[in-house]
């Protein structure tokens, strides 16, 4: 079986590396060898690479940015992806797609379910939603999984971020009424794994939408604490606490794009399709911490 990879610097990218050399000949590409933004180079990679299985982890990723940037968070996370969808169809390959919270309007009390109506609030959000869309009209045998709040002992993200700042201050302020579930790289990667390991038995997954993310939820502030703490308890040194994390609402941190104040996800098909379990958030959070920790030694 070969797999193609995409978008292999990222952190899902880079997990997706280790996870699925088990199931076959893996072929990683990043940003220069299949450029989302050119449509030629995209389609020259995927027909070289001569795929069984498309793993797409390449996204415009950067929510903010994205109000400013609309043509291009819309090139590269939705046409180009319905691009990639339709070649996939014409090779009759399985494509898995990473997809996100950010579709919903988050006003929803209790945990999303894949078929609750959408309503992105921002730029980011709907670029990801025409994605999702365009890979439904392909044609293509595909698996787009949402998921939340993704973060890994590698790249950009919000655990590295809290581990900084505490560092260089004695105290944070972090946002308490968005709730969500820390969903780390490695556990996506993994699943995408057992998801291929599927299709190889002959028994794959119904193509469509499933939620992926880590079981139990948190909120920003929970998260912040959770990784002074973890951190402190493994020796590294700190100039700040948990007890010197203020929460604060979100009315308090104004950014350009308004994220979910629910980012959970009901998980219940996924876990039914594959036969598996999916950990409390505080595991491989923990493992992240660990890791960004080692990173600096």
């Amino acid at each position: 079986m070969r797999l193609l990879v995409l978008g292999k610097s990222g952190q899902v990218g880079w997990e997706l590396q280790r996870a699925l050399l088990p199931l076959g000949d893996v072929v990683a590409l990043g940003h220069t060898e299949a450029d989302f933004e050119d449509a030629a180079q995209l389609r020259r990679a995927v027909q070289d690479a001569a795929p069984d299985i498309i793993v797409n982890a390449s996204a415009y990723t950067a929510v903010d940015k994205a109000e400013s940037e609309p043509d291009r968070a819309d090139r590269i996370n939705h046409r180009a992806v319905g691009e990639l969808a339709e070649l996939a169809a014409a090779r009759d390959a399985w494509l898995i797609h990473y997809s996100t919270d950010y579709v919903f309007d988050g006003r929803k009390p209790l945990p999303y379910v894949e078929t609750d109506a959408v309503g992105p609030a921002g730029v980011y959000g709907r670029s990801k939603l025409d994605g999702e869309r365009a890979v439904a009209a392909s044609g293509a045998r595909a698996l787009v999984l949402r998921t939340s709040w993704v973060h890994a002992g590698r790249g950009h993200n919000f655990i590295r971020t809290m581990l900084r700042l505490a560092r260089e201050r004695d105290s944070l302020r972090v946002v308490d009424d968005q709730i969500g579930a820390p969903t780390s790289a490695a556990l996506i990667a993994d699943v995408t794994a057992h998801a291929i390991a599927a299709v190889a038995r002959g028994e794959p997954p119904a193509p469509g939408l499933y939620h992926l993310a880590a079981a139990g939820e948190t909120s920003w502030h929970g998260l912040a604490c959770f990784v002074v703490d973890e951190a402190l308890r493994r020796g590294a040194t700190l100039t700040t606490a948990p007890e010197r994390i203020v929460a604060i609402p979100t009315s308090q941190y104004p950014t350009p794009a308004r994220r979910p104040a629910n980012s959970r996800l009901d998980t219940s098909k996924l876990r039914t399709a594959l036969g598996i379990s999916l950990p409390d958030w505080r595991v491989p959070a923990a493992r992240s911490v660990q890791e960004l920790l080692a990173d600096r030694l």
